[in-house]
Parts: C-alpha cells; structure tokens; sequence
C-alpha cells in the first residue's frame, strides 16, 4: 500500500473515532441520568436505609480510626411524627415550601441583597464578612442531604448543579409531603444523629411522636450548623431561634402541613 492510500485512511479513521467518542459520552451522560430518573422514582415509595450524609460520616469516622462510631438514623413516617417537628421545618427552613416548585426564587434575591450588603459592610470596617444568608429550600437541602456531597471549590459547584437537577425530579416526581417526610429523616440534627427519630431520642429522650411544639423548635433552631448548637441544652442563640420558630409556628397554624396531603 502506498504511502498516500496510507495517509488517506488514516485520515479517514479520525473522525470516526471521534464519532465513537462522542457516542460513548453521550450513552454515559444518558445512563446518568436514567439512573438518577430512577434513584428518585424509587425513593418515592422505598425509605432508604441511609443518605450519601450518613454515608459520608460514617466513612469520615472509621477513616479516622473512629470504629466505634455509629451514625444515629431511625426512619420515621410523617404520620407518626408529632405534627409539630415538620411545621417547626417548614417555619425554620422554608415557609414558601407549600407553594414554590423546588426554588424560592423571591428568597435567593432577597438573599442577594442581604449579602451585598453585609459584603459591603465588612469592606468598610475591613473585616471578614460575618451573617452570610443562604436560600436553599427544603426541596433543595433533602436533594443535597439524601444523594450528594457538601464538597468544596470545584466539587462544590458541581454539586450544586448536580443538586438542582435532583430538586427538579422530586418536584416533578413527588408530592410535597414526601419530599417533607425525606428531610425530617435525613436532616443532620447533631454529630452524627439525622432524622427527627433519632434527634427526639438523643435529646429528649422520648419518641419523635411526642415531641412537643416547644421541642420541636429547638430541633429546628439548631439545623443551620448542627455540630455546633444542641437543642438539649440550648444557648442564647439557640433560644433566640426556637421562640422565634415558634411565632411562625402560630403564625402558620398548621394550614401549611395540611395543604400538603
């Protein structure tokens, strides 16, 4: 074979394999997200026996020569819970949870704006930016909770792109009192302890179904930075918060958990 018939298949050759690329990334990128499609749709009807948080900790401990570390998790139906855990969620975490369909898109502006100037103060005072405001939704924490990662730099964006998606298919594929009951359940309550269950346990020492309005909102108030607050023995900030909590909790009445079945 001449050296041009060479070069001319050879050449012919790249873009088929170029082709074969793109097919390969193209099944893997739709495997992807089949099994994600799937994950969730399965998860609409089977509780899971633990989160990608859960797992994460575990690892973490016995990684760091913690054997005897054990994650607390006891799942919980929302019908068995006291009423009052997941009216103390939705007044802490995200009061427009009825409503919005996985993004509270008048909370991320308003969150922007709190941090503009929060941002613009520090600069002044050249200091370190303090009372930073987040606007995930309940949607959004249970995604990220139950299939993700915190991760940091790089991995936290894909994360965060990778938790939009999970949030649009539970909106789309679960009803909201579903997406509730997953994050009272996988929610991290404390180092290691997740889920209303296991939190009632711990702190109070009784069934998460006889939690009282007041309990519950100590459970709430600690869920911005769990390792840090305890709601068995609960500071000033803590206390602030649960009485807080607790006038939205009125202020709902109840309604917004009903409009839920």
């Amino acid at each position: 074979m001449s050296g041009d018939r060479r070069r001319a298949r050879q050449a012919g050759g790249r873009p088929s394999r170029t082709r074969r690329w793109l097919r390969r990334l193209l099944w893997l990128a739709f495997a992807l997200v089949a099994a994600s499609v799937m994950q969730v749709a399965v998860l609409r009807f089977v509780d899971p026996p633990f989160s990608a948080f859960m797992a994460e900790r575990q690892l973490g401990a016995w990684a760091a020569g913690d054997w005897g570390f054990r994650v607390a998790y006891d799942w919980r139906d929302l019908r068995t819970m006291a009423p009052s855990l997941p009216l103390a969620l939705v007044a802490a975490e995200d009061q427009r949870f009825p409503i919005h369909h996985g993004f509270d898109f008048e909370a991320i502006r308003k969150a922007q704006a709190h941090n503009e100037r929060m941002q613009a103060r520090a600069d002044r005072r050249n200091q370190p930016v303090k009372h930073l405001r987040g606007a995930s939704t309940i949607s959004q924490q249970t995604a990220k909770n139950l299939f993700l990662w915190q991760g940091s730099g790089p991995t936290r964006w894909l994360r965060k792109g990778l938790e939009a998606w999970y949030t649009v298919l539970m909106e789309a594929m679960w009803p909201k009192a579903r997406i509730l009951e997953m994050y009272a359940n996988v929610a991290e309550f404390g180092d290691g302890i997740y889920g209303a269950q296991a939190a009632a346990r711990s702190y109070f020492g009784k069934d998460a179904s006889r939690l009282t309005p007041s309990e519950s909102a100590r459970l709430a108030a600690v869920l911005p930075s769990p390792k840090r607050y305890d709601a068995a023995k609960p500071g000033p900030y803590v206390q602030k918060r649960s009485n807080g909590i607790q006038r939205q909790m009125h202020h709902l009445g109840g309604g917004t958990i009903r409009q839920l079945h």
